[in-house]
């Protein structure tokens, strides 16, 4: 997890510790069996937390860069439109499945939220390329130019990453992930949460939070409940591109009740649990 695309880039880096409906190019793939080591940490998953701790997280993820190319702005940085994902799976194991399948389930957990796959690179805006582990360094080098990768690997030693380009509007234009496609089945699926996650603009890893999936210490191959929070925050209509956390903060105590109250629809409607704990 890491953040930058040059200037007005983040690089969001980390290391690891079927039928088909096409409509008019967006693309749909039906769940799969969940990996058991996921199973085992979504029994044991922490649910209920306070504001406080919600907005500590929130803080932490959404206005810094772990990698900034050019200076850092605590500002918001987010989407404000249709985003579309589009696969590079050149060789084996074809993973694209995998890849909709998390693009699917965010979608149905992240409110106001429009994301979905597409078979047309043009109409992309997110671009998820799997290439082989020992492919990696090299795929940096050719995507970011030498300079920038020998700062990246010294800086951040990544095994996976994402990064996002904004305007000076803070809007996320376009946005990469680079996915490690023959890593085991818990790493391909936490990687790409995690990277898939961050590009939509909480793209500040931050290891004092035990609870986010933005924290190098922490694995857990769902899109867990504490960062749905997070995401659902984040892509609330009241928070704009190019907000400070002075006007967030001002606006949260709103946004809180409408937030929680996704949040356990969506998880229940799963049949996983989900409560809400307000501050005193």
């Amino acid at each position: 997890m890491r953040c930058g695309f040059l200037s007005s880039v983040c690089l969001i880096a980390g290391a690891f510790v079927a039928a088909t409906i096409t409509i008019d190019g967006i693309v749909s793939f039906p769940a799969r069996a969940e990996n058991n080591d996921i199973n085992v940490r979504r029994a044991t998953e922490r649910t209920t937390f306070s504001d406080d701790e919600i907005k500590d997280g929130f803080f932490k993820t959404a206005f810094r860069a772990e990698l900034q190319f050019g200076r850092q702005h605590e500002r918001i940085r987010k989407f404000d439109e249709p985003v579309r994902v589009f696969v590079v799976n050149p060789g084996a194991p074809d993973r694209s499945a995998d890849i909709a399948a998390v693009v699917g389930d965010i979608h149905a957990r992240v409110n106001h939220l429009d994301l979905a796959m597409t078979t047309d690179r043009k109409n992309a805006n997110l671009v998820v390329m799997l290439v082989p582990a020992r492919d990696f360094a090299q795929t940096i080098r050719s995507r970011y130019g030498e300079a920038a990768a020998e700062k990246f690997h010294h800086s951040l030693h990544p095994q996976y990453l994402s990064g996002i380009a904004k305007d000076q509007s803070y809007r996320i234009r376009r946005a990469e992930v680079i996915l490690p496609v023959d890593a085991d089945e818990f790493q391909f699926c936490d990687c790409a949460y995690e990277e898939l996650l961050q590009s939509l603009g909480l793209i500040n890893d931050d290891n004092s939070v035990p609870w986010t999936m933005f924290n190098d210490d922490v694995q857990m191959g769902f899109f867990d409940i504490y960062d749905q929070y997070l995401v659902n925050l984040l892509y609330d209509p009241r928070v704009r591109p190019g907000m400070t956390k002075d006007k967030i903060n001002a606006l949260l105590p709103d946004i809180f009740p409408t937030v929680r109250a996704w949040v356990t629809d969506a998880s229940t409607a799963r049949g996983e649990g989900s409560s809400s704990v307000r501050q005193p």
